[in-house]
């Protein structure tokens, strides 16, 4: 709509949320209809256009002002006498026009439909969107038309009720518009679509707006030729009656174009019902295109599926030559009584081509008849269509989904959709339908891809190839908006892949009301907010709680439109707890669905064999057996390439029994046996590569290798060597003499080494990376000693069954909830496990009940927190409290970047009854644990402690006393002053304004710009002066030996990771017009600088402090508002840890600590080295305000240039919320794949952001403390209340609040 012409109508202005009816709304319509269509045949008018045709109109007629119901400006409303006298456009044809221009004349042709016999008169709206009026230019009168024509037609109806004591109503007709969602209109690009579905949407909920207002009983929304469109319409009247708490009956109307029984869109009459199903119309039928004769099979096919009403209003026949219809009244109205007498209507009325003098016939044919037609009790099934329906009855015991159009899964189908070809892509999916895909996945979650538009152009293309469509697509994204980009381009009833609990209940609850009103089934995942269920219990649990969520009256799905994907997970792993993953699917399947009545259970099989990649035979022998057992128990769908699964019986009999075994769990050895034919299976590929040469080459025994076992187990483990570990070990274990029980071989030469570098290592003689590398080798031989002394210990126990296990001290280890961070945890898990101590480590994002169940579960000795960033302190707090409130007794150890033994001793230690103790770092942990647990320490350890921390807290409220603030408001006045207008040089332009990606940025542009100095703190290698910091840490005399070992290690690593792209490393980069006001940052939305995009926050300092002058505060080094300078804000976020986790878990997996810790610690001076080289490129080029910069690596770690690049959680702006704010403006997660988690840390860990200021007079500083002024205006400003503002602001409160 242009907005330069004046809103006509006043009531237009009115709306905020509530209704401006001239009439009330009636309640009980429904009721009346219900009652009313079980005891007769129901009757609806005819056409309009036709009528109209009747009385000769011209253009003149289209253009004149009429008074009607004594209104003078009925025509006009607000807009001047000559609106549509000098319209420039011809109006003639605009027939929803006539209701300003000849509103006697619409009236009067509502008012003779309802005298022959008509319940039901649609309003005269078919094109009364924007959409179709602005083939006239009228977009800007769409509300007055269907406002006054629905007043037109419920003043007829109420007139002839009150006439005739019958009660008549008005229906406001919702038309099809003049564009279609799932057609292109150009011919050469079939992706191409003229409207989006929500630009539809928005369209649709005008009109229904004003239909509404004006006094209309029920909605039609009819003449659908596309049901994409139709859904685009019930989408708007279902978010419209819940903004305006209204509700009123819907009908649908779908055409059928020709004999082929199909929409113009390709759906068949039952995949249409499918289709809009979800609406829960009052009535559905079909209407206009074809004459009775013709519509018939059609209806008939209607009734048979339609679970509610159904109606028809057929055209007076075929148009003839001449464009008319030939069909009289007493022709027409015997097919309709027909219709009723078999049971296929409760309403009939009449489209193109009828007159009043046809609905009058019509009525008194039908008018003795009783209503034949019930309401069909269908089965309970899942209904789901494309062009086609497809039903879950129980004779479709199993569905495939094709897996291939996926670019995770697919790299032959990712390479097409880089190249844009989408010829070849469509090919792609069209050959999955001819091998017997039953349902069609697609997915583009590509860190490389614009998810939404590759959605968006995929489903587009797709959606026009009749022989894919046919059957129904399961658009799938981890990203929720990519799956509903992929929902606005579908007609049929969708698959939506996924959601979860993982988001939390109001998240969840929230995702699954709009996936049903887009009208699609949903795959949940067995995810909630402690993560992937994994055993039979948690997938049942999650599955029955998300279950309960999702159909009940929050939400309302049926249940037999939710599917649970109970997580396939990788089997022969080696790893013990893995091996029950198939079968606790299997068995969790089998229990799901009896506790979920109506729900089908999918999974994707590609993740059973993960460990076989590249072994396709081996993984598609597992996928066919595992199917084979699954479906049994009542699994109902997989993704899987459906022409590669070979017939069960066909397997070879060792491979399929051995896949049996290891998916069921039936062997402690099937593993083992599963690699075995794995490794015959790679040694046959590699034959066949090479020419039959075998490839397997022998390695030479060392010189160490001829001593005696005891010395090569020593050996081994002082050198960090696991090549023959097992092999001596289980030499070892043969040996009964020496070693009688596979225990002794630990207490033995095992002990013995470990003891040796625990010395070394405790002298300073050994460092980290070397102990890691031996505890490396000590897991994997206990490991294998591990199922002999278990064997050992039940046989001793069954001789006595009065012995005591002996138990180990167990810590139990944690990341936080809200913190991703974990390199330092991982040190500590690494140490105490060399000290013979039991490590349980749970991982990241632990929320509070997870740790504390683990904790008691697990019956562990000493608990330990970890966490990095600020929001972690808090939680670190609630964990505490949570076990007071619990009982817990056990001694708690505090650790992490941003801990301190301050902050523990104020904040956590007094919250709880028993121990708390900061440890500083890795090497102090040993210490701690076995004096928080020694029977002659521990008491005095714990005593010392707490005398500790009470001395600390008063010493820091003493201090808070001590310290002196100044107000904020006087700290204001103390800003950093510049003179803004007369600086030699004005802020500059960036070369661009908005966001720019930068992905997939080759790690060796990023090297250069590493600074190591962090990486060898992170080894805890500390060169004492003048050998302290990198590259003089190598002369070191105590630690520069090993400091070269580890940086010599780490340049190994970067070599195969860049060769390997193991990483990936994204960013992006934004620039806004921006100005400050006060202590904040107003970031506009163009250069104009009228609408605020963004505000950000910031900080002022309030400490005072002598010979300081000025207080900062970020805003500071942006021009003010009033300044009438214009003024420039940069954000950035930057990863290199996209393949992160994949990398960790093969370390994790081979048991290798140090190749983990050594490739997070890469990833963070990457990710750091990436923000870096990425502000250069911002100084010199993207920003562009140093273009001459030449700074070398030493002189850019000594920030030797101008501007800064501060972030939220540091000391310039100690508040990570504000993180929210900079994620908005960056959209950081759909650009390059870094999201922020519930307590703002970024993910993948191995990330930077922050903003950008180009003044040369910007410089970083620390708050510090404040004062509660300041808290009270910073809540203000963010929106929140005291409590909230005190608790993000805690580490920096300068009073005890």
């Amino acid at each position: 709509a242009d907005p330069t012409i004046p809103i006509m109508a006043s009531y237009m202005l009115k709306h905020d949320g509530k209704l401006n009816r001239w009439c009330p709304v009636q309640e009980d319509v429904e009721a009346y209809f219900r009652q009313t269509l079980d005891q007769r045949i129901m009757i609806i008018d005819g056409a309009m256009g036709t009528v109209i045709q009747q009385y000769k109109l011209e253009e003149e007629d289209f253009r004149t002002t009429e008074t009607f119901n004594d209104d003078p400006k009925w025509t006009t409303g607000n807009g001047a006498d000559d609106v549509f006298t000098s319209h420039a456009k011809e109006l003639k044809g605009n027939n929803d026009l006539l209701t300003l221009t000849k509103p006697s004349i619409i009236n009067e042709i509502h008012r003779r439909y309802f005298e022959a016999g008509a319940d039901i008169c649609e309003t005269n709206t078919f094109s009364g969107t924007w959409v179709a009026q602005a083939d006239y230019a009228l977009e800007h009168m769409v509300y007055d038309i269907n406002y006054k024509s629905a007043k037109l037609c419920k003043m007829a109806a109420m007139e002839v009720e009150k006439a005739t004591g019958r009660r008549r109503f008005c229906a406001g007709a919702i038309g099809p518009t003049n564009r279609t969602l799932s057609i292109s209109p150009k011919v050469e690009n079939a992706a191409f679509r003229n409207i989006t579905f929500m630009e539809l949407v928005g369209a649709y909920k005008d009109q229904v707006r004003g239909l509404v207002d004006g006094g209309c009983d029920m909605l039609f929304v009819e003449t659908i030729f596309d049901t994409l469109n139709a859904k685009a319409a019930l989408f708007a009247i279902d978010v419209f009656f819940e903004e305006y708490e209204v509700k009123m009956p819907v009908v649908i109307s779908g055409t059928i174009v020709d004999m082929s029984g199909r929409t113009l869109s390709g759906q068949t009459t039952e995949a249409f019902w499918i289709s809009v199903a979800h609406a829960n119309p009052l009535c559905v039928g079909l209407n206009c295109a074809l004459g009775p004769d013709q519509m018939r099979p059609f209806m008939t096919r209607l009734a048979n599926c339609a679970t509610c009403y159904t109606h028809a209003y057929p055209n007076a026949g075929l148009p003839n030559a001449m464009g008319g219809y030939d069909m009289g009244p007493k022709d027409m109205a015997p097919h309709l009584r027909s219709w009723a007498q078999d049971g296929l209507v409760n309403l009939v009325g009449g489209c193109c081509g009828t007159t009043p003098d046809h609905i009058k016939a019509i009525a008194d044919a039908v008018a003795d008849v009783k209503p034949a037609r019930k309401i069909p009790d269908q089965p309970e099934y899942m209904r789901l269509s494309g062009l086609e329906p497809m039903i879950f009855t129980p004779e479709v015991r199993f569905a495939n989904i094709g897996e291939r159009c996926n670019v995770a899964g697919s790299i032959r189908f990712k390479k097409m959709v880089v190249a844009n070809d989408w010829g070849k892509a469509a090919e792609v999916a069209q050959n999955q339908v001819e091998s017997g895909a039953q349902l069609l996945d697609v997915n583009f979650d590509d860190g490389m891809l614009d998810g939404e538009d590759c959605m968006r152009k995929f489903c587009n293309l797709i959606a026009t190839e009749p022989e894919i469509c046919k059957i129904p697509v399961v658009v799938d994204s981890s990203k929720f908006d990519v799956c509903v980009a992929g929902l606005e381009c579908l007609q049929g009833k969708c698959l939506f892949n996924s959601i979860s609990l993982k988001v939390g209940e109001e998240e969840f609850i929230r995702q699954a009301k709009l996936v049903k009103r887009y009208g699609a089934a949903v795959i949940v995942m067995a995810f909630d907010e402690n993560g992937q269920a994994a055993t039979c219990e948690d997938k049942v649990r999650i599955c029955k709680r998300a279950f309960d969520l999702i159909t009940g009256p929050k939400v309302g799905f049926k249940g037999y439109d939710v599917v649970f994907d109970l997580n396939i997970l990788t089997i022969c792993t080696g790893l013990e707890e893995h091996n029950n993953y198939g079968i606790d699917f299997i068995k969790a399947t089998e229990q799901v669905k009896a506790l979920c009545p109506g729900c089908k259970i999918s999974g994707g099989l590609s993740n059973l064999s993960f460990s076989f990649r590249g072994l396709e035979t081996i993984r598609e022998a597992m996928h066919s057996v595992f199917l084979y057992h699954a479906i049994q128990s009542g699994m109902d769908m997989a993704i899987v390439n459906a022409g590669n699964l070979p017939i069960y019986d066909d397997i070879d009999k060792t491979l399929r029994d051995n896949c049996e075994k290891a998916i069921l769990n039936q062997s402690s050895t099937a593993t083992e046996d599963m690699l075995e034919l794995a490794e015959i299976e790679k040694t046959r590929i590699e034959e066949l590569k090479a020419g039959g040469v075998d490839l397997v080459k022998k390695k030479e025994a060392a010189e160490w290798r001829s001593k005696p076992v005891k010395d090569r187990l020593i050996h081994a483990l002082l050198k960090g060597i696991d090549e023959f570990i097992v092999i001596d070990t289980e030499e070892a274990r043969l040996d009964k003499v020496a070693y009688p029980v596979p225990l002794h071989i630990i207490e033995g030469p095992l002990m013995e080494g470990m003891n040796i570098i625990g010395d070394l290592f405790g002298a300073g003689k050994m460092f980290l990376p070397q102990v890691i590398k031996s505890a490396r080798v000590m897991k994997k031989a206990v490991a294998h000693l591990t199922p002999f002394m278990e064997e050992d210990k039940r046989l001793a126990l069954l001789a006595n069954p009065d012995m005591a296990a002996t138990k180990p001290v167990k810590v139990l280890i944690a990341t936080v909830k809200g913190d991703v961070h974990d390199i330092g945890k991982n040190i500590v898990g690494v140490v105490l496990g060399c000290n013979n101590y039991d490590v349980v480590d749970i991982g990241v994002m632990c929320s509070c009940e997870k740790i504390l169940d683990a904790a008691e579960a697990e019956q562990c000795d000493v608990l330990g927190l970890s966490g990095l960033i600020t929001p972690s302190l808090d939680e670190m707090v609630t964990v505490a409290k949570e076990m007071k409130r619990r009982g817990m007794k056990i001694p708690v150890m505090i650790g992490g970047a941003t801990t301190s033994r301050m902050h523990t001793a104020v904040k956590i230690e007094p919250v709880y009854d028993f121990p708390v103790v900061h440890v500083l770092d890795a090497s102090r942990a040993v210490t701690v644990v076995s004096s928080l647990l020694d029977p002659d320490l521990k008491d005095d350890f714990a005593a010392d402690t707490r005398e500790l921390y009470s001395e600390m807290r008063e010493e820091h409220y003493a201090s808070l006393e001590e310290r002196k603030f100044l107000t904020v408001e006087k700290c204001r006045e103390k800003a950093m002053r510049v003179d803004w207008k007369n600086r030699p040089v004005q802020p500059i332009k960036p070369s661009f304004l908005g966001r720019r990606a930068f992905k997939n940025v080759p790690l060796e542009d990023l090297i250069p710009y590493i600074d190591w100095n962090p990486f060898f703190a992170v080894w805890q290698l500390r060169g004492k002066y003048p050998n302290r910091g990198y590259p003089k840490i190598f002369e070191d005399e105590t630690v520069g030996v090993e400091a070269k070992k580890v940086f010599d290690d780490a340049q190994a690593m970067l070599k195969t990771l860049v060769a390997g792209r193991k990483l990936q490393a994204n960013g992006v980069a934004a620039f806004y017009a921006c100005n400050s006001v006060g202590d904040d940052i107003e970031v506009y939305e163009d250069e104009e600088r009228i609408t605020v995009k963004q505000t950000l926050h910031t900080i002022r300092q309030q400490e005072a402090r002598e010979e300081q002058t000025e207080y900062l505060a970020m805003s500071d080094f942006i021009a003010p508002k009033g300044s009438g300078v214009k003024d420039y804000i940069g954000l950035f976020a930057v990863t290199a840890g996209i393949g992160m986790d994949k990398l960790l878990k093969g370390y994790e997996d081979a048991n290798d600590d140090y190749s983990k810790i050594m490739a997070q610690a890469l990833g963070d001076r990457l990710a750091e080295a990436f923000a870096e080289k990425l502000h250069v490129d911002v100084r010199t080029k993207e920003w562009g305000y140093a273009p001459a910069e030449g700074l070398s690596a030493e002189d850019l770690i000594k920030v030797k240039y101008d501007g800064i690049r501060p972030a939220p959680g540091y000391p310039s702006q100690p508040d990570h919320t504000e993180k929210k704010q900079m994620w908005s403006l960056l959209k950081a997660h759909d650009l390059a794949s870094i999201e922020l988690t519930e307590s703002l840390a970024m993910l993948p860990a191995a990330s930077v952001s922050g903003l950008y200021f180009a003044n040369p007079e910007s410089k970083y500083f620390a708050v510090g403390k404040i004062q509660k002024d300041q808290v009270v205006s910073y809540a203000e400003r963010k929106g929140w209340d005291l409590e909230t503002s005190e608790r993000h602001l805690a580490p920096m409160l300068g009073y005890d609040a």
